[in-house]
């Protein structure tokens, strides 16, 4: 279990960053024009998983990109999954980082993301609320003026966050 402490926003067909980028509809983006609470998982350079969350209703290819976890329970199994580090931070904090250490790869692809085994849930009681800061995405830089926009939300004090 963990606490989403970094993400990133790709507003559909008008975001140059975005997969969905001028209405491109693959069977890679399918789930994104589909309902919201779902997995967008691909695979990137043929290396790294990375997990999306389909925000808005069907048609609307929006989806926001986790980039960063705070690790709460299973650190243990989180650490086998993912090998020897050089530091605790380096877990979860980035978006292959941690779909190694919660072993999301593409079977997760079109999960329903209101049910297990993968599923988003309400805060944690006992979990402060974060401070969140806004900054531009990372590595988009070939999207020009949208690689810009402030869309990167992070916990301003969590050290599981990708990059400050």
């Amino acid at each position: 279990m963990g606490r989403i402490v970094e993400a990133e926003a790709y507003r559909g067909p008008e975001d140059r960053a975005a997969h969905s980028y001028g209405g491109r509809r693959t069977a890679r983006t399918e789930v994104m024009f589909g309902p919201p609470g779902y997995a967008y998982v691909f695979l990137v350079y043929g290396l790294h998983w990375h997990l999306n969350l389909v925000t808005t209703a069907p048609g609307a290819p929006h989806a926001v990109l986790l980039r960063a976890v705070e690790p709460l329970e299973g650190v243990e199994l989180m650490r086998e999954r993912r090998g020897p580090l050089r530091s605790e931070r380096e877990l979860t904090n980035g978006p292959g980082k941690l779909c190694v250490a919660f072993a999301i790869d593409g079977q997760a692809y079109g999960a329903d993301l209101t049910r297990e085994p993968l599923y988003l849930s309400e805060g944690l009681e006992g979990v402060r609320r974060p401070k969140v800061r806004r900054a531009p995405r990372v590595g988009v830089d070939y999207a020009g003026a949208w690689a810009a926009r402030p869309w990167r939300f992070y916990d301003a004090d969590s050290p599981f966050v990708s990059r400050r």
